[in-house]
């Protein structure tokens, strides 16, 4: 058995240079039902938060343990803290993925978000983030992922966002994790591409005040000009540039996102696109190990 240090080197190395993208299965309370209804079950199915969330993590499960759910494709998993505190199969879904998967795991940090205010969103306080982390990490977990939303092309709004996400990484790299920061700009904002460029200049400026052992990875909208955030995966302090579905359907997502040869896919929605709880395993095994090829294809380029 590999110790812990030799496992995180080898999980940097996967991240930063493994072809595949990270799949993203860290819904939270708030959006389970949405992410249930789409695969097919109603909330008459279940009673009460328990057996909603067994509802889900039953979906993760099936997902995870599916054929094609593997390192040749998926280098990553990002997932939701009742995820990472419960088990497949009698192991720890964390553990599990890295050892017989060869997935790299993540957990999601942040508790939802605040009412816009100067066109953005910001995370929701994290109370209880100091015992969260050394927990994630007693878990295996290699890193964390959280979100905030910029709406538009609002100076002071989109300098709070990255202001925010980079303290909330101090945290994170101080815990020995690698944070994903995910300063979301939402598709359907008007001054998307002019955001974007401020998002860009921000990130830039954080980036160059990062420590020389410092890594994070960035999690964004995929950018209205192919090619913005190039420079940003070029950075020394950036292990990997993701992108997020934002919305976009699979085949849109993923032709989008073949544009941009330096980020990967860190899709929700469309790896899930089409997966139902009533299909046979070979029905459901097929419709996830096609959206899986699909944003891989689109990931390596």
């Amino acid at each position: 058995m590999a110790d812990t240090s030799e496992i995180f080197a080898q999980q940097v190395e996967q991240m930063a240079t493994g072809k595949g993208f990270i799949a993203a299965l860290d819904q939270s309370g708030g959006s389970t039902p949405k992410a249930l209804r789409l695969y097919g079950v109603e909330e008459d199915a279940y009673s009460g938060d328990e057996q909603m969330f067994a509802e889900i993590h039953a979906m993760r499960a099936r997902i995870i343990m599916a054929p094609d759910f593997t390192s040749e494709k998926v280098i990553g998993a990002i997932l939701f803290e009742r995820t990472m505190r419960g088990d497949i199969d009698g192991k720890p879904v964390a553990q599990l993925l890295w050892e017989d998967r060869g997935i790299v795991p993540f957990l999601k940090i942040d508790k939802g978000l605040e009412e816009q205010e100067n066109g953005v969103q910001l995370m929701k306080a994290m109370p209880g983030l100091d015992g969260l982390l050394p927990e994630a990490k007693q878990f295996g977990i290699f890193g964390t992922k959280e979100r905030s939303v910029v709406h538009e092309a609002n100076e002071a709004g989109i300098q709070a966002v990255v202001g925010q996400q980079f303290a909330i990484a101090r945290a994170v790299i101080d815990n020995g994790l690698v944070p994903i920061l995910e300063p979301e700009v939402d598709i359907h904002s008007p001054s998307k591409a002019e955001a974007e460029e401020m998002l860009k200049a921000a990130i830039t400026t954080h980036l160059d005040m990062l420590g020389e052992d410092d890594q994070v990875m960035l999690k964004l909208t995929i950018p209205s000009s192919d090619g913005l955030y190039d420079a940003l995966a070029d950075h020394p302090r950036v292990l990997r540039v993701v992108a997020l579905s934002g919305g976009y359907s699979t085949d849109d997502a993923c032709a989008r996102l073949a544009r941009q040869p330096k980020m990967i896919a860190s899709f929700s929605r469309a790896l899930t696109e089409g997966l139902s709880k009533q299909q046979s395993e070979a029905e459901f095994n097929a419709a996830l190990g096609g959206n899986i090829d699909k944003i891989y294809r689109a990931s390596v380029g």
